[in-house]
């Protein structure tokens, strides 16, 4: 009779657990409904409780379908101090849960605590996505933003990835640390599972140190639609800062900003609003208020990201410019090709201004005026004319011509993925500080970071500027978001996710946390073969030899045969050389 009552005792005091959480309120959005269930999932199978397991970060877990996991609940880790590291987490049920949470304890080696405050897990989100070929393929729904909830609520016959990150401090010492992850939800009995993190002895700076040349670029009148505020009013200003952040805290460099009317003839969803006003007054002269793009470099240099003000666009793809006309009180616009006289009457007047209004500012130096794939002879005629009117002002071009022999002067060149520049104009380039990048967009097919692509592929990125000997990587759209990207990431032509990298309200994506690892790791490349070099021992020549070799493998460009594995393998001899 004692012992029953004693089991009673530990029954009650165990349902008690699985209910002692205190309950919580949390809003949220709907996310799309799956446009192709699995018909064949049997959900019966999985039992009656929350199925939890680590996962694979290589992997993208569909809503409906039972994951393929071989279950587990022990991960490890290494990673240098400064270092993020990533995991994910899989959780799957037959029947809805309610109030899912996670809770990590501190991480203890067995001379170290690191706090429990260096682990993040975030809900992993699914949003509507569809193929290379566009609208050729039906819809998919596909895991992708990373959402800022707490707390959760799993549907029934359902799959929810979660995010995992750990920031391992600068500080911290080198060490095994053991810690674990404890998983709760209403009416469940808890979850623990072990985690270990690695600690090793090598250091990665700052972000914001970081050599390699980030360039993702930033629509701030997209931030102020989605939100629903006047664009650049103080309630606009105060949202840029967090998607800004996140952007900084990858390494980002440049600050995009605009000369003048929509660079790219508003092939997004949301034009780009002004940031310098033009003005033509009575007596025939030029005003400019420079009050936005002052403000909006200001707020980038105070975030962080301070290397480079690329200005787009003196050739914008309709040629377009617009002013206010103070005689008639009107804005208009006329078309301004490179050669012709309206171009030279407006942009010379305006070039003298600009350079004068950098040079009060402190920035003439880390300006550039910003060209996105424009032809060679109109590239010709545009620096023929800076050479007259600005020759103190640097350009930027997005070469998607294998133009860029032709024109050297140019301190920023960046060459489609499928381009390479001469290992010659390399040092020749690096020699002058001039920055070599290659870049990605609505192409090529693979590898890129599309909402369907390979997770791989986002890593892979980085190793690839690393092999290829580029100083970084540009992409066209860092948040130039559709009408509910949230709920659906495709848009117009373009491939699904091609238009932004991250979501609304400080939501970060899988892929730009993949992106983000592969830009550590070239930085961590950098680092060790700075460091193994000057060597002369024969165990860090073959520690150099290895990591060369490693390096050299993802240098396959276009078309791989198996990003995923080619990288594995190589972030492999990467840890290993790094201990």
């Amino acid at each position: 009779m004692r012992t029953f009552i004693l089991s009673l005792a530990v029954i009650a005091l165990m349902a008690g657990c699985a209910n002692s959480r205190p309950a919580k309120n949390f809003n949220t959005y709907a996310e799309a409904q799956d446009p192709a269930p699995d018909s064949t999932a049997d959900w019966t199978k999985t039992g009656k409780k929350l199925n939890v397991s680590f996962g694979d970060i290589n992997n993208r877990y569909a809503k409906s379908a039972i994951p393929a996991v071989e279950k587990t609940t022990e991960w490890a880790g290494a990673g240098w101090r400064g270092e993020r590291l990533s995991a994910q987490l899989v959780l799957w049920t037959d029947e809805a849960v309610e109030q899912v949470e996670c809770e990590f304890s501190n991480f203890k080696s067995s001379t170290a605590i690191l706090d429990a405050s260096i682990a993040q897990a975030r809900f992993v989100r699914y949003t509507l996505a569809d193929c290379y070929e566009n609208r050729k393929c039906p819809p998919t729904l596909t895991p992708d933003v990373l959402d800022t909830l707490t707390s959760f609520n799993i549907e029934s016959r359902t799959t929810r990835p979660m995010w995992l990150s750990f920031d391992i401090p600068q500080d911290a010492e080198a060490g095994v640390y053991l810690g674990t992850l404890t998983v709760y939800a209403r009416k469940q009995k808890a979850q623990k599972l072990k985690i270990t993190l690695e600690v090793q002895p090598q250091t990665l700076p700052e972000a914001s140190q970081w050599a390699f040349h980030l360039d993702l670029w930033q629509h701030p009148a997209s931030v102020a639609r989605i939100n629903n505020v006047k664009p650049w009013s103080e309630e606009h200003w105060k949202l840029l800062e967090e998607p800004m952040a996140l952007l900084a805290s990858a390494g980002q460099k440049v600050i995009t900003a605009t000369l003048n009317k929509d660079p790219w003839n508003h092939q997004c969803y949301d034009g780009y609003e002004d940031m310098i006003r033009w003005t033509k007054q009575k007596n025939g002269s030029w005003t400019y208020d420079y009050g936005v793009f002052d403000r909006w470099v200001e707020l980038m240099l105070r975030i962080g990201i301070k290397k480079q003000i690329n200005c787009y666009s003196m050739l914008p793809w309709n040629y377009e410019l617009h002013y206010l006309d103070e005689a008639s009180g009107k804005d208009v616009t006329v078309q301004a090709k490179p050669g012709e006289k309206t171009f030279n009457e407006m942009w010379t007047p305006f070039l003298k201004n600009f350079g004068a209004h950098l040079k009060q500012k402190g920035w003439e130096k880390i300006t550039n005026i910003a060209m996105d794939e424009r032809a060679p002879e109109e590239m010709k005629k545009l620096l023929d004319f800076l050479a007259r009117t600005a020759p103190d002002i640097g350009v930027a071009l997005a070469d998607n011509h294998k133009s860029y022999k032709q024109f050297p002067a140019i301190n920023d060149v960046c060459v489609f993925i499928d381009s390479r520049i001469d290992d010659a104009d390399l040092v020749s380039r690096r020699a002058k500080n001039f920055v070599s990048t290659y870049y990605v967009c609505c192409g090529p097919k693979e590898p890129n970071t599309f909402t369907f692509s390979p997770l791989a592929e986002s890593a892979w990125l980085g190793w690839y500027a690393a092999s290829a000997n580029f100083d970084g990587l540009l992409r066209w759209a860092y948040n130039s978001w559709n009408e509910n990207p949230l709920v659906d990431s495709r848009f117009g032509g373009w491939a699904a996710g091609d238009c932004f990298l991250i979501y609304p309200n400080g939501r970060s994506s899988v892929r730009f946390e993949r992106l983000r690892e592969g830009i550590q790791d070239y930085e961590k490349i950098r680092i060790l073969r700075q460091n193994l070099a000057p060597k002369s021992d024969n165990a860090s020549k073959s520690a150099l030899e290895k990591l060369n070799e490693a390096v050299a493998s993802v240098n396959s460009g276009v078309k791989a045969e198996n990003y995923a594995a080619t990288l594995l393998n190589a972030k492999k001899i990467l840890a290993e050389v790094s201990k």
